[in-house]
């Protein structure tokens, strides 16, 4: 039973570094109807840019530990953000209206100039880095004597995640600009007839979707100790399976997708072969999806004619 609780723990640490990232996912799909592939590749960049602004701060003599988290945070999640307002002003914007892969294509394309962009101004070696939050607090030692522990990083991974996806959901139902992202998510056509600015409003979604992508890589940073330029990649294909298992689409459904998917490959790593931790986590998605094709919180499309 310790075991077990120490393997939640992690998991649910990890689910919500997947749900972060899985979060840009669905909401990008939700107002533009489309999959932003290269999220992953924007998730990597903010973990690189959290990684040289603590280098910095730390070069110029800051020692204070959370006013070097704070300052890396806002850092890494405002260039990040810039990031993605370029993403979708280059790569997306023009294609908007074009046939339907045309977007999908791009973004694979700006996926590619990402990976090998960070492979070439960064180098391909992994990029270690010291542990910096570090301590932790005993839960429980068992008879066994395996002791059950909650470290500080997981605390603050798990503390900053609900913090964000409480001014997440405020902005999304107590704002003018979640209003419009909602009547975009609906109709954009009559959404631009009622006065809402459609190209404005799908810009701040991306923003808001890379700023988020940028705590949750820093988070990966932290907890981790590493960052590599190979790794949006898999932590995207990850994010975008919690996305769909949750119901694409809906931002809740995005956080539980995020939460399943770390808890199925921690446990499944714990109890069984760590090789097959990914199989396990995508034979569970295609087992969901045949029975709730929607997902577990989606709802189905209605038809307007």
């Amino acid at each position: 039973m310790d075991y077990f609780a120490q393997q939640l723990i992690n998991g649910l640490v990890l689910g919500s570094i997947y749900g972060l990232i899985a979060i840009g996912y669905t909401m990008v799909y939700g107002i533009v109807g489309m999959i932003n592939f290269a999220h992953g590749d924007v998730f990597m960049i903010g973990g690189f840019i959290a990684l040289i602004s603590f280098l910095v701060l730390v070069s110029i003599g800051l020692t204070a530990v959370p006013v070097i988290l704070l300052i890396v945070l806002l850092v890494a999640m405002a260039i990040t953000a810039l990031y993605g307002w370029t993403i979708e002003r280059i790569a997306y914007r023009p294609l908007r209206h074009s046939f339907r892969l045309a977007p999908m294509l791009s973004a694979i394309g700006m996926s590619f100039v990402l990976t090998n962009f960070s492979q070439v101004s960064q180098g391909a070696r992994v990029k270690p880095v010291p542990p910096i939050v570090t301590g932790g607090y005993t839960l429980h030692e068992g008879e066994s004597g395996f002791v059950v522990q909650l470290s500080n990083i997981q605390i603050v991974v798990v503390i900053t995640t609900i913090v964000l996806l409480g001014l997440f959901t405020w902005l999304v139902s107590r704002t003018r600009l979640g209003r419009d992202m909602r009547a975009c998510e609906q109709d954009q056509t009559m959404a631009a007839l009622l006065g809402v600015d459609v190209d404005r409003t799908i810009s701040m979604t991306f923003v808001i979707g890379a700023a988020l992508a940028a705590v949750a890589g820093m988070m990966y940073l932290l907890y981790y100790g590493l960052v590599d330029f190979f790794m949006g990649f898999v932590a995207g294909i990850k994010a975008f399976t919690a996305a769909v298992l949750g119901g694409i689409g809906s931002l809740p459904g995005a956080m539980l997708g995020g939460l399943a998917i770390g808890l199925i490959e921690t446990f499944w790593s714990a109890y069984f072969s760590v090789e097959y931790k990914d199989v396990a986590a995508f034979s569970i998605l295609i087992v969901v999806l045949i029975f709730m094709p929607t997902g577990l919180l989606g709802r189905p499309e209605v038809e307007k004619v």
